[in-house]
């Protein structure tokens, strides 16, 4: 059974309206009609009595009256998740290219092509159900969750933490950096009959061998120079609750001996002193490495392994769940924002495409930044491309391949780009029958970017 889709057609001109009509009706779409931006939000306003609304509309940008522009604006708040696609003669393209830095979904020029019509509506339609699917898991997570995302890889990681937390097992959370460990061993104590007592943090990476020694385990006055008194250990600090090893694949390996005896015997020896201390400290452990490869090598105790990994827990990393990426950025950009004292209301659809297009090596912790850099120039409330840094958005300035590889031409020279670029369209045209959503996907490039270069090299005609 297919869903209903309903589109809101704001145009002055009937005769345009009514092939816009005629095309989406074959296409399966419930058709709503405004013939100026004031007649559209009453159409609003009659469906939300009646508990529907639209799911896309499409807004002329010249109207009398309120234009398309002030149209959007108002569009954005009285029903933010709904996408917008402006209706545009040629000449005003640089003015719809401003408005979907504004937040509008995509633009098409009059008369609207059929095939890219129904196109970027059916986009439309996907991006709308999208957002409200966000909207739905925001709201069943609360506000502050403590794993975003709804990817399978965060579901497991999200049900483990829910299983093992309230035992007594010993954990070990693997994945690169960035991805987000030290939440899970939070999610891990909060879930615990420790929840009460201290989750005590310690980074094996940041520390000397020595201090780590010192810092774990403690010391009594006299042990150096320098321990003018006692201090009591990190497991001593742990005690009833829970002692975090982040990067436990750092620790050097006379002290992975020492790491050991502490969990098999529950009791520690502060360096200087001849007595025990007893710990009831539970452990979870974090690490970037394959430890069953550092075993193999040598550097890490097979023994010290098997003793942390009672159960593994893998966070993804954020290449692999591309698909959480618009709630990630959803919530992100809630924290970021009351952190800087700045709202930002809306993403556009080309920023989060951007996004996406990006294998993130740097995972959350990477994302979080590039975020706040938008955040912090942008100067509306939406995000758009233009917003990001170079890394993320350099592939995709240059729009088509320099190397046609894709079909099977050597790289041009300065000199012939242009012709080179056009005959690599011309082909792919003729490959694709003519189709331009099959033709920009072939080429690498946006159905907007492949509009803009057959207007450029007289090629609309095709």
């Amino acid at each position: 059974m297919n869903e209903e889709r309903i589109a809101l057609i704001v145009d002055d001109e009937p005769g345009h309206r009514m092939m816009v009509r005629a095309v989406l009706e074959d296409d399966g779409w419930t058709v709503l009609e405004a013939e100026s931006g004031e007649r559209a939000l009453t159409v609003l306003a009659e469906e939300a009595e009646s508990d529907t609304y639209p799911d896309v509309a499409m807004v002329d940008m010249k109207m009398p009256g309120m234009d398309g522009m002030q149209l959007l604006k108002e569009l954005q708040v009285r029903r933010p998740s709904m996408p917008v696609v402006l209706l545009t003669a040629f000449g005003s393209v640089g003015s719809a290219v401003d408005a979907m830095k504004r937040g509008a979904f995509d633009y098409l020029t009059k008369p609207a092509d059929n095939d890219e019509l129904t196109a970027v509506l059916g986009k439309a339609f996907e991006y709308h159900k999208l957002l409200d699917e966000n909207a739905r898991l925001r709201a069943e997570v609360g506000s502050e969750p403590d794993f975003i995302g709804a990817s399978p890889g965060i579901e497991l990681v999200r049900n483990l933490v829910g299983q093992a937390g309230p035992t007594e097992a010993t954990v070990l959370i693997l994945g690169p950096s960035g991805t987000g460990k030290e939440l899970v061993a939070e999610g891990l104590h909060k879930a615990s009959l420790r929840a009460d007592k201290p989750l005590i943090k310690v980074n094996c990476a940041a520390l000397p061998d020595d201090l780590l020694e010192s810092e774990l385990f403690g010391y009594e006055k006299g042990a150096f120079t320098g321990a003018v008194k006692d201090k009591p250990g990190r497991f001593q600090l742990a005690d009833g609750g829970t002692l975090f090893l982040d990067e436990i694949g750092e620790m050097p390996a006379p002290l992975q001996a020492k790491l050991l005896r502490a969990l098999q015997e529950k009791t520690v020896e502060p360096l200087g002193s001849v007595r025990t201390v007893q710990v009831d400290t539970r452990i979870i452990a974090a690490t970037n490495r394959n430890l069953k490869k550092e075993v193999e090598a040598g550097r890490f105790r097979e023994d010290l392994y098997y003793r942390l990994a009672v159960l593994e827990i893998r966070i993804p990393p954020l290449c692999e769940r591309k698909e959480d990426l618009p709630l990630l950025v959803s919530f992100l950009l809630r924290r970021l924002g009351n952190k800087n004292n700045k709202i930002i209301r809306t993403v556009t659809p080309a920023f989060l495409d951007a996004l996406s297009g990006y294998d993130w090596p740097g995972n959350v912790r990477e994302l979080e930044n590039v975020l706040e850099r938008a955040l912090i120039l942008s100067r509306s409330d939406a995000l758009g491309p233009d917003l990001l840094p170079p890394q993320i958005t350099g592939a995709r300035e240059n729009v088509i391949d320099m190397e046609f590889n894709h079909v099977g031409r050597p790289a041009p020279t300065p000199a012939n780009l242009e012709e080179a670029e056009k005959q690599a369209i011309i082909q792919a045209l003729e490959e694709n029958g003519n189709h331009r959503e099959r033709t920009a996907e072939a080429l690498g490039i946006s159905r907007r970017t492949l509009q803009y270069k057959l207007k450029k090299y007289g090629l609309t005609r095709r």
